[in-house]
């Protein structure tokens, strides 16, 4: 018995081994317009933009450890890239502001209605958790804007 459970670790461990090498890979393309930059937020939605949106929704991702761990690492690469295929705010339309004014309206439905950040993400990034005070100023500044937004000439 003792040999089964010998090999068994010892397999275990091998194939553990091998998934390494099938890491993704985990990329931050240069920012070519970010919407901290470009929409210059107040210090607190900004604070919150960070922490609790970028780390998906831009090329200024902060891989954490287990993200070099496979199969976890799939994960994590899978999320930021469906993160970033949805909005990307470090490709923001600097000159499109009805995209623009869109995207915030997307944002702030989301945010309110606690779909972001997702529960699978808040759970291990206790700095992503926005309290109720967090999400209405986070909520107040992107519905301002994107009224700003739409209002501006075109």
């Amino acid at each position: 018995m003792k040999k089964k459970l010998k090999w068994l670790v010892i397999g275990c461990g091998a194939a553990f081994l091998l998934l390494q090498l099938t890491n993704p890979p985990r990329t931050n393309p240069p920012v070519k317009a970010d919407l901290i930059a470009t929409l210059n937020p107040p210090a607190p939605v900004a604070a919150s933009l960070i922490a609790a949106c970028y780390d998906c929704h831009s090329h200024q991702t902060k891989w954490p450890w287990y993200a070099h761990i496979a199969p976890v690492s799939w994960l994590v690469v899978k999320d930021t890239n469906d993160g970033r295929d949805a909005l990307d705010f470090s490709e923001w339309p600097t000159n499109d502001s009805e995209t623009a004014a869109d995207q915030l309206d997307g944002m702030s439905k989301k945010v309110t209605n606690n779909k972001m950040p997702p529960s699978k993400y808040t759970a291990i990034h206790q700095d992503a958790r926005l309290t109720a005070e967090q999400r209405k100023t986070l909520t107040d500044w992107l519905d301002a804007t994107a009224t700003k937004l739409n209002s501006a000439p075109k």
